[in-house]
């Protein structure tokens, strides 16, 4: 199931609730697609803190039981897991991850789309598909190879070799590391710390770094044009201006 809490109007926490592992079933991932494309409609979109139920899994992964059973399933559950990817990254708020264990095929695919991640000191993260007689999702490779460099993702994809979260931290795969009794605690604030950003220029920023690397000179400079007309605009980064410029002038 899909544990859903609203802490504050611009705060909510996602929890992939499925023993014994937290594993994706189709239903689970469309019920996730369509919570993110709701909250992406409000008008003030809230932080979404994404984690696992217990101290042992983050998310293992597709449930691989699901696909023996009804291999008609495989097909569609892909299709839910690309589009739960677009969401994550396209969402104009912030989405940190909470990774309280293992983080492994899907579940890191899910962690390198979200915008922070913070990791317990027992979390665990890989893709173990080629083991598996799977394969992880394109989408998920592409973030890999970008967030933690080709040979770095080779090493990974090609073993499916499991690494630490001290080790995630050294190749930059997540954020930072504190013990499991700290976690949610510094996954909300760093939520709320970025979620205290101006909004707009939040989700231009993450809009870019998405688009980037398939963007021409011609349309970087388009994509600049275009967000500096819109956010100079708007009283609220003016009003960051004026702040600057008065503690400059002290």
């Amino acid at each position: 199931m899909l544990r859903i809490d609203r802490l504050t109007p611009t705060l909510e926490w996602l929890t992939i609730d499925r023993p014994p592992a937290n594993a994706l079933t189709y239903d689970l991932l469309r019920k996730l697609v369509d919570r993110f494309a709701e909250l992406a409609n409000e008008a003030d979109a809230p932080a979404i803190v994404l984690t696992g139920a217990g101290e042992r899994f983050f998310c293992a992964g597709g449930d691989i039981g699901e696909v023996a059973k009804r291999p008609d399933i495989a097909i569609p559950r892909m299709h839910a897991f690309h589009r739960l990817l677009v969401e994550q990254e396209r969402y104009g708020a912030p989405v940190i991850s909470a990774v309280n264990g293992y983080a492994v095929g899907a579940g890191i695919e899910l962690i390198l789309h979200s915008d922070y991640v913070v990791a317990s000191e027992n979390a665990q993260f890989g893709f173990p598909e080629i083991n598996n007689g799977l394969l992880p999702a394109a989408k998920g490779m592409r973030r890999a190879m970008n967030c933690i460099g080709r040979r770095v993702a080779e090493q990974m994809l090609y073993t499916g070799e499991l690494v630490g979260a001290a080790k995630a931290l050294e190749i930059g795969l997540i954020n930072e590391v504190v013990s499991l009794g700290e976690l949610h605690d510094r996954a909300r604030e760093q939520a709320e710390k970025l979620r205290a950003k101006d909004v707009y220029l939040f989700a231009a920023i993450k809009r870019t770094l998405t688009d980037a690397e398939s963007m021409t000179d011609d349309e970087m400079e388009s994509r600049t044009i275009d967000d500096m007309a819109a956010y100079m605009n708007r009283s609220e980064t003016a009003a960051a201006r004026e702040q600057f410029l008065r503690r400059k002038a002290k």
